[in-house]
């Protein structure tokens, strides 16, 4: 059984992670400090919001897949999706990351695991 890292130890590392490549990340809503689940949407210039979260594999990993994306015709479903999904579990993390490539950038964050 491998240790997990503290959420808000990973929630640091992915804010300088997405800084290092000149992007913009800011944490929308804090989560259990320890154990929180974290969530994470991906933007490109503030469009195509993308949620990624957790999904254990049955190898055992736990890449960050899309679990959402926003819709072209109705961008207030996402915002309600995401209010939905914080009430179901206050203790998880909502970070926000603004970067050039998103996919890559959680390629790099599913390497690291």
């Amino acid at each position: 059984m491998s240790a997990r890292l503290p959420a808000r130890l990973e929630v640091s590392a992915i804010l300088r992670l997405a800084e290092s490549q000149g992007g913009f990340a800011t944490v929308l809503a804090r989560g259990e400090p320890d154990a929180g689940t974290i969530l994470i949407v991906t933007l490109m210039r503030g469009t195509g919001a993308v949620l990624y979260e957790r999904m254990p594999q049955p190898s055992g990993a736990r890449p960050y897949v899309a679990a959402k994306r926003q819709s072209e015709e109705n961008p207030s479903e996402f915002e309600e999706y995401l209010a939905r999904r914080r009430r179901q579990d206050p203790d998880a993390w909502l970070i926000e990351v603004d970067i050039a490539d998103p996919p890559r950038f959680i390629a790099q964050l599913n390497d690291c695991d």
